[in-house]
């Protein structure tokens, strides 16, 4: 039986190299890392991934390697499938299906700004068609609509699959009312407002601060469960000035692929119109990554 996902997933950034390749070499030492840290799961192909600047035969690579070696672990898949047209969305899913992905990822069109009626039609028609649970991804900043939460309520009563939320209008009354007012396993997607979603019930944080510290943005989550609020706010008070960083900058893609070659691992260029972080940048995300692990 599927488990329900839940905790910090670090939505993953895909690594290049200097040419602005996929560096899929490094792609499987990054996975590796978060397999052995036995993190709880992992996103690929999302925003941090810079889905949209990847073709489909990068995006089935990279869904075929990361496949293969999560297939057997603890450590849960899911994949994003993001798209404007909706046959495109079906064929990533189907990918996703055939290489152990475990959940797929959607956010409604983001350049069309559809009206509540087509984001609703969007996910049926993509529910309709799929074996695996989806989640859900609200965030008005990227994708131009802020579903209104009557059509959030009405995915939750009518779609089956759709199973999970991923929230990013950084509303924390919009959380609030989803988690009371849904059965959604609710995931936090604003950084800068996990610990108070997790206060509120959240399950699980989609996080961009976890490919930087995800020790630290578990046992963030771990402590609220377990109700030990005071190293919770602790944990926080270090922990949200990187993820206030990563939401206020517009550079979160550079900045956890900087951090990734700072820890040794692999981060390489964004591919362009993205530029490079600066030196005063650079340095501060090294005196923000000091607390954390």
């Amino acid at each position: 039986m599927t488990k329900t996902f839940e905790g910090a997933f670090p939505v993953l950034i895909t690594p290049m190299n200097e040419d602005y390749s996929v560096n899929f070499k490094g792609m499987k030492e990054n996975v590796q890392h978060y397999l052995d840290l036995k993190v709880p799961g992992i996103i690929i192909i999302g925003s941090t991934g810079e889905f949209a600047s990847l073709d489909d035969e990068e995006k089935q690579q990279i869904v075929e390697l990361v496949g293969e070696m999560v297939k057997d672990s603890e450590t849960q898949l899911l994949v994003g499938i993001a798209d404007e047209r909706t046959s495109k969305v079906l064929e990533y899913a189907k990918v996703a299906e055939e290489n152990h992905a475990d959940g797929l990822l959607l956010i409604n069109s983001y350049y069309q700004t559809p009206t509540e009626e087509e984001a609703f039609e969007q996910f049926k028609d993509v529910n309709d068609a799929v074996s695996l649970p989806i989640m859900m991804y609200n965030n008005p900043f990227t994708a131009n609509v802020n579903l209104e939460n009557e059509t959030i309520y009405k995915i939750d009563k009518e779609l089956d699959k759709v199973q999970y939320i991923k929230e990013s209008s950084g509303d924390i009354r919009k959380v609030r009312a989803i988690i009371n007012n849904t059965n959604f396993v609710f995931f936090c997607g604003s950084d800068d407002l996990a610990y108070e979603s997790f206060v509120l019930g959240a399950t699980g944080w989609v996080s961009v601060a976890a490919n930087i510290a995800p020790n630290s943005a578990q046992r963030l989550y771990e402590h609220v469960k377990t109700g030990e609020y005071e190293a919770a706010r602790k944990l926080n008070k270090d922990l949200l000035p990187l993820c206030e960083f990563l939401e206020d900058s517009g550079k979160y893609v550079q900045i956890v692929k900087k951090a990734m070659d700072l820890k040794g691992l692999n981060g390489g260029p964004s591919r362009k119109p993205r530029l490079g972080l600066t030196e005063d940048e650079v340095n501060q995300l090294k005196s923000l990554m000091e607390k954390l692990d």
